[in-house]
């Protein structure tokens, strides 16, 4: 009789250890979280975020947040799912920068003081897309037709009909893909660099609004308003100064769920890592340090061997109670 409180505690044990593993495997399949965005140009959804420094701070952003009904923390997660390349057909005149979504519907605000960036026309652009977690897929740049006019709700008609660039899997360094391509050379004043990346690796489409201005042309006063910081040099070189560097936050409740596709590939990929910001000018948003690999993360390895302690020991409990 003296040792049935030391047999209870031990069985209990051993209850305790054949539960852990069905709690890792929940743990481990959790949902993937977002994804990306332009930082360079700067997109509307990434400056008006939490991490968009000044810019954030601007009369337009404060309106978007406003009309958005909540802030801009999922910047990297304005997707929707197998578009197949419908994009004007799925993505509504008037909608094209929120993709149609109401949980970004405050970048569709017709504004001429969004955050901007300077460019040169037929000057050569490399884009900064930074990746809180990498995806093979297509980026297709459009550029507003000259005339756009930043007043008015920006439709598919605004844009042509054939991207300017497109680039597959470009490479990612540093926790961003680069974009290179030539700008068009007939624009003046503000326009809408408009992003579109189709995904191989997910049945994702993601949608960006990047806000650029061109120098005037001679003897003209192009666009409405003005770009944030100096001149442009040949390449996206200023936006909004004070800008933080993109940290990946948890998805917020108000952004699109995750699709099956990358729930079941979010355990073997690294998400984010730590900023680094000696690439890029001061003032310039940086994406941060993002790692593909094909093996499971440390904690998730460090949790497996603590299961199988767990049921080594478990088994070995079972024996000798068996005995007894």
């Amino acid at each position: 009789m003296s040792r049935m409180p030391w047999i209870s505690s031990h069985r209990a044990a051993l209850a305790a250890a054949v539960a852990v593993p069905p709690l890792l495997t929940v743990w481990a399949a959790g949902p993937a979280q977002a994804h990306g965005a332009p930082t360079d140009p700067v997109s509307r959804v990434y400056a008006c975020s939490p991490e968009g420094g000044a810019a954030a701070r601007s009369a337009a952003c404060r309106a978007a947040v406003a009309a958005n009904g909540a802030p801009f923390t999922a910047w990297d997660n304005l997707r929707i799912a197998n578009v197949n390349g419908r994009d004007r057909q799925v993505v509504p005149d008037g909608g094209l920068c929120s993709g149609g979504l109401p949980a970004y519907r405050g970048l569709d605000l017709a504004r001429s003081d969004w955050p901007s960036t300077r460019l040169t026309p037929g000057a050569t652009l490399t884009m900064r897309y930074s990746s809180t977690i990498p995806h093979t897929g297509t980026f297709q740049l459009y550029l507003t037709k000259a005339g756009y006019d930043p007043s008015r709700p920006l439709t598919w008609s605004a844009l042509p009909d054939r991207p300017f660039a497109s680039v597959k899997d470009p490479a990612l360094t540093n926790g961003a893909y680069r974009i290179t391509a030539k700008l068009p050379s007939d624009r003046s004043g503000r326009h809408v660099l408009y992003t579109v990346w189709r995904n191989t690796s997910t049945p994702d489409t993601y949608y960006s609004c990047s806000d650029v201005v061109f120098p005037a042309a001679a003897g003209g006063g192009g666009g409405a308003g003005t770009a944030t910081g100096g001149a442009g040099s040949g390449r996206s070189t200023q936006r909004a100064p004070g800008s933080a560097k993109p940290t990946k936050k948890a998805t917020s409740s108000a952004s699109p769920p995750a699709s099956a596709t990358e729930a079941a590939g979010a355990a073997g990929k690294a998400a984010t890592g730590a900023p680094r910001a000696a690439e890029a000018p001061a003032g310039t948003p940086v994406a941060s340090t993002g790692t593909s690999g094909a093996g499971p993360s440390a904690p998730l390895v460090a949790g497996g061997a603590a299961a199988v302690l767990l049921l080594t020991g478990g088994a070995a409990l079972a024996l000798r109670l068996r005995r007894r």
